[in-house]
């Protein structure tokens, strides 16, 4: 009995051997921290300011955005008929007979609207260079948007900033389009099929501005795009029609050229080709960044993790 008392007593001595490093090692730990205490509140308050200065000082990010319903195109009628008996012709001319195997339209739109070329049109007709790269801030008293006088001179109209040699002055096309992808974004919504397009800028009136003419625009690009295809495959079909003296492949002819016509019909007389507008754009009233708030408080928590590890880190150097 009194043996298997001692074999208990000697496997219990290594946990309690552990307990009593871990106490040990956890009050070393306390009296480290204890010691660097004044080290922790100096770091912790410099980031503490630091983070408030950087908060100040970030201008106000206002969000504009529109929700859109993606247009119903007309499918039905005779090029829904005419899709499963001739669409080997109708591809052999250009033609898109709506078989329900094509790009989905909306996509289609999306992906144009994240193009270097619409970007670099987009920029260029609205002439919103100086508002996209060099805008500080906004105004709010006069509704004017205040340019970084180290990159735009508004009163000389003129691209003032330092670059290397590589760029110039006024900022390129490439330049311009990776900025405005960051302040322009889209989203879809599955279940529905709704559409929302963003913009962010430190003007308000000009998120909401830019968001309209985005919308516009793409609607404008897209219904260019087709009456385009369907003007050339028209003076194709008109073409073979001149060739072909059979007269059931005449009629079909003429009955494509007819469905052609109706998809050139059918976008001149609508605006919101592809895209129609549910909720349109607002000037939003509350900024949506930067979070002053949040960045003050990661600020606090940075500097008290990085200045307690310092005091631990020279604590246990000092201590080997």
């Amino acid at each position: 009995m009194e043996n298997n008392s001692n074999h208990l007593n000697q496997a219990n001595m290594p946990m309690q051997n552990n307990i009593a490093d871990d106490e040990i090692d956890l009050r070393e730990l306390f009296t480290a921290i204890w010691q660097g205490k004044w080290m922790i509140i100096a770091i912790t308050t410099l980031f503490a300011v630091a983070s408030v200065f950087y908060a100040i000082n970030q201008p106000n990010i206002y969000k504009s955005e529109a929700l859109l319903a993606p247009a119903e195109q007309d499918k039905a009628g005779g090029l829904g008929v005419l899709s499963g008996q001739f669409g080997g012709l109708a591809s052999l001319a250009g033609v898109n007979l709506g078989s329900g195997g094509g790009i989905d339209k909306t996509q289609m739109a999306l992906e144009v609207l994240k193009s270097r070329k619409f970007t670099s049109e987009f920029i260029k007709k609205h002439n919103i260079l100086p508002d996209l790269m060099a805008a500080k801030s906004w105004n709010q008293e006069t509704n004017a948007i205040i340019y970084n006088p180290e990159v735009y001179s508004k009163v000389e109209n003129k691209w003032v900033r330092e670059v290397k040699p590589s760029l110039n002055p006024e900022p390129s096309m490439q330049e311009a389009y990776n900025k405005f992808k960051d302040i322009v974004s889209t989203s879809v919504d599955k279940e529905i099929g709704m559409v929302t397009i963003s913009v962010e800028h430190v003007s308000p009136f000009v998120a909401q501005q830019w968001v309209n003419w985005l919308v516009a625009d793409l609607n404008q690009v897209m219904k260019a795009r087709d009456v385009k295809e369907a003007n050339n495959s028209t003076d194709f079909l008109t073409k073979q029609i001149k060739q072909t003296k059979i007269a059931d492949i005449r009629a079909v002819l003429y009955k494509l050229v007819e469905e052609q016509t109706k998809t050139i019909m059918f976008a001149n007389v609508r605006d919101e080709y592809v895209f129609k507008t549910i909720d349109p754009a607002i000037v939003p009233e509350q900024k949506f960044k930067p979070k002053r708030a949040l960045i003050c408080i990661f600020g606090v928590l940075a500097g008290g993790m990085l200045s307690v590890l310092l005091v631990l880190v020279r604590y246990y150097i000092k201590k080997g």
